[in-house]
This record gives structure tokens, C-alpha cells and sequence, in this order.
């Protein structure tokens, strides 16, 4: 059994365990943690493993499942799979370790079913990245969004249920579409090798040679369904939405992991298996990816509801790296890459974090608030680490990446690349103004929790009204203390995060046969 293998296995084993446990939430949590832990664990000999100057597949898997039309179970990593691995066995661990203090789960709802779909949902995510069967990836697309669903609908906001379905209907019809391209290539193969495959290497050196006309119709079938996915302006709207009413910890998942699989999907399979219809769409898709930069971030800064703005700020993000892929450019895509792994630390973070300040809060209007600092100087502190990671300041993770986008992408494409660094700039003011809301500021706040009168009510300036709110404890730092460790670890080194996604990018470059530049020192 590879490592990847297990790192999928051992969570829905540990999710079939904390399922049975629904009469004691303590047992179930503590279950739950350890799991995660094991699977984390797991992931540093998979990394250690790695040869990034080997295969471009490695730890690979197989196992007839339909061998009648060549379809396989078949798994396996390169560099981009494998950072994306390692930051969901990072994150399930926080998002199990936070349970009571970011959400409350709902009246009748046990800890030990949330947490056994927490574990389902990271199974269910690493094997969609690990997936080298193209049926195999689209049916892991399409079942991942189950547990998500159940997350949402079942332990979310007052309006969970729309954000749910919506959520559900969106990725699902972009699947089907991804389905009907899939079938296309498996007909492409059968013609030109005399069977069917669906076998991600078979299909990219078969499909890769089919006239420009087919390529771009099959090109728009997984574009689509990963354009959903990611999200990028105009498909994004199911976003906000599901952000906003899922509890903190599945809010974590949602916009810090599921939605790279979207941009997963552009460097896997849209550019080695359509690379002429890559190259032809692509001013198409970079108008794209500069209007949800600029989109995401106006809105962003309009918004009064501290997870809908976060959810805001993903958008202008995923911009951001849709514009280093599309720009065939290795820097670029080096940079939208470690984009990937950096932006989920970074939100990962925020969201948690303002799930801290909600639950003492009470509520997630951004208006409730001020003053917090005053109160709680530690969770203020965290609150600005997180928010100048997301504003990408040097010193920190973001920065090298957003670096690495525009400085790649302004060699072909310095208008885009113009227009987008206006992004920065609002990025830098909408993460000032929540900290300054928030946390500066006179001590205010209608639906902080304390011994002052009710809604409506200002507080003192003495702090009258919040001498009940408690600063960080010691499970709150440790449950943040790993991200802050990464965010400013991975802003002064990120040399090896590079070094194993880079081989990666220049296999991907090298079937757009485009020009390669050396990034981060692999060879």
C-alpha cells in the first residue's frame, strides 16, 4: 500500500469509528484529532519520498475497476498534488481542534457525526488530487461534494439550506459537463489507439493532437466545471453564499481546500490534455481572472458581514491565480502554485480567527465590533498576522507568490498584469479597514457578550461591557500557533515549496512547448 493510498483510507476508517460515537462528543473529538494527526503525519513521508527530479507521477496505485472501457482506480502525486495533500492534512487537524471554539454545533447535532464528515470530506479531497484515472477523478469530483452539502445544510446559518443546494447544483452541473468532455477523450483514444482509456497519461498524449476545433469544445467541458470550482467571475456566486452560512471549521475546508481543486483542474487537465485550445482561449480566460481581481476586491470592501467578506477576498485571490496559469509563463504558474498552498494558509487562518472573534461576539456584522485590541490583545495580534498574510506583505508567505504571478505574467501580458496590481492595492486597504473596524478604535460593540445591557447598548470606555471576553487560551494558541509558524517560515524560505512544485510547472510548460525559466533553484 503506497502512502497516498493510506493517507485516504485512514480517514474514512476513523470516520466509520467517530460515526458510531454520537453519545459522547468528547470520546468522538478526541478520536476524531488523532486521525487527523495520523493522516498528517503521513504526509512528511510522502514529502520525504518525493524525488522532484523523478517521474512526474510517483507513489502510484492501480486496480482494475471497469476494465471492459478502461477505467481504473488509480492513484498517484506529483509536486502540486502533493503540496495540496499536505495543506489538508494540516488544516482537517485545526479545523477538528477548533470544534466548540469556533462553532456551536446545533441543538441535537452530535460532535461525532460533524467530525465523521469532516474525515470523509479530507478522504474524499486527497483522492480527487491524487486521482490519475480521469473517470475516477470525475466521479471523486462529483461524491466529494456530498459530505460539503450535509456540512452545510445540515450545520450552517439561518439560511443554510439555500446555501447548500445552490452550492450542491453549481459544482454538480459543471461535473456533468466535465463528464461529457471526459467521454469525448475516452472517444479520441478508442479512435486513435483501437480501445478506450481513461488513463490521465494515455488521454494527455492522444487528446493533445486532435484538431483545434475539438480541443476547444472539449477544453470548455472541464474548463467550466473547474471555473465553478475555483471560483472565477462570473461563476462564483454559489461562494458567498456557502461561505457565509457554513460553520467556521467547514468554511475552512471550503474556501482554504475545495476550491484549488478548480485550479488544480486548469494545470492537470486542461493544459496537457488541450494545449492549442489553451493557448487560443486564453486571452479569454485572463479578462476572466483580472475582472474577478478587481470584482472580488470592490466587493470585498463593501461588505458588512466578516465571512462574506472573506469569502470576497478568495475570489480577487483566485484571480490572481488563474492569471499565472493562463499566462504560460513558468514564474507565473510557479507563483499561482504556491499561491494555492499560501492563500490556504492565509484564509485558513482568517476564518478561524474570526470565528474566535464571533464566538465571543455573537455575531459576524463587522459594525458589532471595535476596540477589540483593548480587550484581547493576542486574538488582535492574530487577526493582523492573518490579515497581512492576505494582503500579501513582504515577510510573509503570500508575498513570494503574488510576486512570482505578476512578475511572470507582466512579460506577456503587462496590461493584465497592470490592471491587476490594482488589486494589491485595494487588498491592502479592505484587510486595513476590517482590522481597523474590528480591533482600533473606541471599545464598542452591540452583540458582544458581557455584563452590559442589551442590544443597542455602547459600551464604556472602560471596557464596561466587555469584561466578560477572555483573550486567547492555551488550545486557541495552539490551534493557530502552526499556521503563524508556516505564514512566517514560508515568507522568509520558501525555497522548498518551490523546489517541489517547479519540476511539476515545467512538465505542464513543457506540453504547451513553452519556454521554461528556472524558479527557486530545482532543476
Amino acid at each position: 500500500m503506497t502512502l497516498v493510498l493510506a493517507t485516504i483510507l485512514l480517514p474514512l476508517v476513523g470516520a466509520a469509528v467517530v460515526a458510531g460515537m454520537k453519545k459522547n462528543d468528547r470520546l468522538a473529538t478526541l478520536t476524531a484529532l488523532v486521525v487527523s494527526l495520523l493522516t498528517f503525519l503521513l504526509v512528511i513521508p510522502m514529502w520525504a519520498s518525493y524525488a522532484p527530479s523523478g517521474d512526474r507521477i510517483q507513489q502510484k496505485s492501480s486496480m482494475d475497476w471497469i476494465p471492459n472501457f478502461g477505467i481504473h482506480i488509480s492513484f498517484g502525486i506529483d509536486g502540486i498534488a502533493l503540496v495540496m495533500i499536505a495543506v489538508i492534512g494540516l488544516l482537517v487537524p485545526i479545523v477538528v481542534g477548533a470544534l466548540g471554539l469556533t462553532d456551536k454545533l446545533p441543538a441535537g447535532r452530535s460532535a461525532g457525526g460533524f467530525l465523521s464528515l469532516i474525515l470523509v470530506q479530507e478522504a474524499l479531497t486527497i483522492a480527487v488530487f491524487a486521482a490519475t484515472d480521469v473517470f475516477l477523478f470525475y466521479v471523486l469530483f462529483e461524491i466529494m461534494l456530498i459530505p460539503m452539502y450535509f456540512l452545510i445544510g445540515g450545520y450552517g446559518g439561518a439560511n443554510r439550506q439555500y446555501a447548500a443546494v445552490k452550492f450542491f447544483l453549481y459544482s454538480f452541473l459543471g461535473g456533468l459537463i466535465m463528464l461529457a468532455s471526459a467521454i469525448g477523450a475516452y472517444s479520441l483514444a478508442s479512435d486513435k489507439l483501437g480501445k478506450g482509456s481513461f488513463d490521465w497519461e494515455t488521454l494527455v498524449t492522444v487528446v493533445r493532437d486532435a484538431p483545434l476545433g475539438t480541443q476547444i469544445w472539449l477544453f470548455l467541458g472541464f474548463f467550466l466545471a473547474f471555473a465553478i470550482k475555483a471560483p472565477l467571475v462570473p461563476f462564483h456566486t454559489w461562494l458567498p453564499d456557502a461561505a457565509g452560512q457554513a460553520p467556521v471549521g467547514v468554511a475552512v475546508l471550503l474556501v482554504g481546500v475545495l476550491d484549488k481543486v478548480g485550479t488544480f483542474g486548469f494545470l492537470r487537465y486542461c493544459l496537457p490534455m488541450f494545449p492549442e485550445a489553451s493557448k487560443e482561449l486564453a486571452p479569454w480566460v485572463l479578462v476572466l481572472a483580472v475582472a474577478g481581481v478587481l470584482y472580488g476586491s470592490i466587493l470585498a470592501a463593501g461588505q458588512r458581514d466578516m465571512k462574506r467578506f472573506i469569502a470576497y477576498v478568495s475570489i480577487a485571490h483566485f484571480g490572481f491565480i488563474a492569471l499565472g496559469i493562463f499566462t504560460f509563463n513558468e514564474q507565473a504558474m510557479v507563483g499561482s502554485v504556491s499561491y494555492m498552498l499560501n492563500h490556504s494558509l492565509a484564509t485558513g487562518m482568517l476564518i478561524v480567527v474570526v470565528g474566535l472573534i464571533v464566538m465571543r461576539g455573537g455575531s459576524t456584522r463587522i459594525s458589532d465590533y471595535g476596540g477589540m485590541a483593548k480587550v484581547t490583545p493576542l486574538l488582535g495580534g492574530m487577526l493582523l498576522i492573518a490579515g497581512l498574510s492576505t494582503l500579501s506583505l513582504p515577510g510573509t508567505n503570500s508575498f513570494i507568490s503574488e510576486f512570482l504571478v505578476l512578475l511572470g505574467s507582466f512579460v506577456d501580458y503587462p496590461v493584465y498584469t497592470i490592471i491587476a496590481t490594482v488589486g494589491m492595492v485595494l487588498a491592502a486597504a479592505y484587510v486595513l479597514w476590517l482590522y481597523q473596524r474590528v480591533m482600533q478604535g473606541p471599545v464598542r460593540g452591540d452583540a458582544l457578550i458581557g455584563a452590559g445591557g442589551g442590544p443597542g447598548t455602547a459600551m464604556a470606555p472602560e471596557l464596561g461591557a466587555t469584561k466578560a471576553i477572555k483573550d486567547l487560551g492555551g488550545r486557541e494558541i495552539a490551534i493557530l500557533a502552526p499556521m503563524v509558524v508556516l505564514i512566517i517560515a514560508l515568507g522568509f524560505y520558501p525555497k522548498p515549496v518551490l523546489d517541489t512544485i517547479t519540476p511539476s510547472v515545467q512538465a505542464t510548460m513543457s506540453s504547451l512547448d513553452a519556454q521554461s525559466v528556472n524558479v527557486g533553484g530545482a532543476k
